[in-house]
């Protein structure tokens, strides 16, 4: 009786020990006024959002492990140590590449219906040695002991066509810094999202933003000529100690075909930052040009 008793706890051991991790395929989808949206995760990314369709049009230019709508994170950025050499990145690392695999993580996955839940130990973009701009990485591993935890729903309140976007970076109980950029979500998209408009809150109005790289403090939308297509950024107010933001920024890269806005948050406080959770919420509005345009102005009223 010991030894089969000792035999089955051997066993349940082993499996836990050899168990496959989650597959980061998943997908959720819902209506989302005249078109369902869909969102998709591979396993190639650990879980990040690789695609988001809406009405036949794909919003997300997902190539590198880079490139996707996911988030990270860098500590301790100065002129001599630039964000990407401490980087964790949701995704992956930059030595991914365009390939199948990556060095990130993923713990926890679950999708059903309109709802995505994912929890990855994020790689560091670069890997101990590489460098960036000249700065070698300050990362002595791949991967790193930051994770982050995210909640997608398609669908917030009475907007169909909204992503309702959370996340919470847990950084290690050794990590000790002075200064933390969270980058809480990034979209890279295709290139005929060629306009660049901010959301003027006095007025309730888009105004048309120049693609000039560089960071405002009103939400940003990228959309194609005809708005037929827009997707933009918006984060309510979020009261946290030591914190600034959201800033809101946006790039084209021609040379790599593909347009980039982000949300930030920037932490610093007296004592240093430890370990512990840092959660931000954001909401991504779908869809033409005039609707996203109306969510940004209904959400300015909001009493959040």
């Amino acid at each position: 009786m010991v030894r089969r008793f000792a035999l089955i706890i051997f066993l349940l051991v082993s499996l836990t020990v050899f168990a496959a991790p989650p597959d980061g395929h998943a997908q959720i989808r819902a209506r989302a006024g005249n078109s369902d949206m869909v969102v998709t995760t591979t396993r190639r990314l650990a879980g990040a959002i690789d695609s988001l369709t809406w009405n036949g049009q794909e919003f997300v230019n997902s190539t590198d492990h880079g490139r996707q709508l996911q988030s990270a994170c860098s500590f301790d950025d100065s002129p001599a140590a630039n964000a990407e050499t401490f980087n964790p990145t949701e995704a992956g690392s930059r030595d991914d590449g365009a390939g199948t695999n990556t060095t990130s993580r993923l713990r926890q996955i679950r999708a059903k219906g309109n709802r995505l839940h994912t929890r990855t130990q994020m790689a560091f973009w670069l890997k101990p040695g590489e460098s960036s701009g000249g700065e070698l990485a300050r990362n002595t591993n791949a991967l790193s002991d930051y994770m982050l935890a995210k909640d997608v729903r398609i669908g917030f309140d009475r907007w169909p066509q909204a992503l309702d976007y959370r996340v919470t970076f847990k950084l290690p109980q050794s990590a000790h810094h002075a200064s933390a950029q969270f980058e809480a979500l990034t979209a890279y998209m295709p290139p005929e999202f060629s306009r660049f408009w901010e959301f003027n809150p006095r007025i309730g109005m888009l105004q048309a933003l120049s693609a000039d790289p560089g960071e405002i403090n009103n939400p940003i939308v990228l959309a194609t000529p005809d708005g037929r297509f827009a997707m933009g950024i918006f984060s309510p107010p979020q009261n946290q100690p030591g914190t600034t933001g959201p800033g809101y920024g946006r790039w084209t890269f021609p040379e790599a075909s593909v347009v980039k806005w982000n949300c930030v948050f920037r932490v610093r406080r007296d004592k240093g930052l430890c370990g512990g959770d840092y959660s931000y919420r954001m909401l991504v509005p779908v869809g033409t040009l005039a609707q996203v345009e109306t969510m940004l102005r209904e959400w300015r009223d909001v009493n959040w």
